[in-house]
């Protein structure tokens, strides 16, 4: 347990950054005002039983993304485990290098362009709509993410155990979903964030895209885990 903890870590900040991305950041206030069935305008005002609602669809919202994140770390894991761990661990490596540069702009990988979210916006979600909208917008993924998410379940089939898989998956799943839900809480606050730190996405997908190389690199080369017990090293909570 020690020594996932840097990998549990760096799951929950792919999260972070996959809510940062130029594919998500711009369409959470779109996604507010579907699920919420409001607008713009009467969210940022407030009213205590619009935001009630708004709160609890978008726990329904989460769990639909949650529940297709984290069946696919399950399946990634599982699969895994009729293959050769060496081998699949070099080929999830150069998978990962593969979306990095293709996230970097070195490469465009044309399959990464597709994008299949729901676009029908006329009708308010219920909580079981949001539920199932959460589960169009984890199947009708985006360039942007795509490499993130795609690191994270390579990273998932190199684990041992299915429950591990599971386990990043989820913690993925939660560092996407904080951020979320506190847009929901303070969409005012979220909307002057977004225009100060609007300049900065491109760099922050430039940033991750050599993240998700240099992590390839140390699973193609079977370092990822010496690295995870060399952190661990410095864990002065005994967690």
């Amino acid at each position: 347990m020690l020594e996932a903890l840097p990998l549990w870590a760096g799951a929950f900040v792919a999260g972070v950054v996959s809510f940062l991305s130029p594919c998500v950041l711009p369409l959470v206030p779109g996604y507010l005002a579907i699920i919420s069935g409001a607008s713009l305008e009467e969210l940022k005002v407030g009213e205590e039983q619009l935001m009630r609602r708004a709160f609890i669809h978008s726990l329904f919202f989460i769990a639909g993304f949650s529940i297709v994140f984290i069946a696919l770390g399950a399946a990634a894991s599982t699969i895994a485990g009729y293959i050769k761990l060496t081998l699949l661990t070099r080929l999830a490596g150069l998978l990962v290098i593969l979306f990095g540069l293709h996230m970097a702009g070195v490469i465009k990988i044309g399959l990464l362009y597709r994008d299949t979210r729901v676009q029908d916006t006329k009708n308010p979600a219920s909580a079981f709509g949001s539920l199932l909208m959460g589960l169009a917008f984890a199947c009708g993924w985006t360039p942007c993410i795509g490499p993130i998410l795609g690191g994270i379940i390579a990273i998932a089939a190199t684990r041992e155990h299915v429950f591990q898989g599971v386990v990043l998956l989820a913690i993925y799943s939660m560092g996407l979903a904080i951020p979320f839900l506190l847009t929901t809480l303070g969409l005012s606050q979220f909307l002057k964030f977004y225009q100060r730190f609007r300049r900065h996405l491109h760099t922050l997908e430039v940033a991750s895209g050599i993240l998700l190389v240099a992590d390839g690199l140390l699973l193609a080369t079977n370092q990822f885990t010496r690295l995870s017990g060399y952190l661990s090293k410095f864990n002065k909570f005994g967690l």
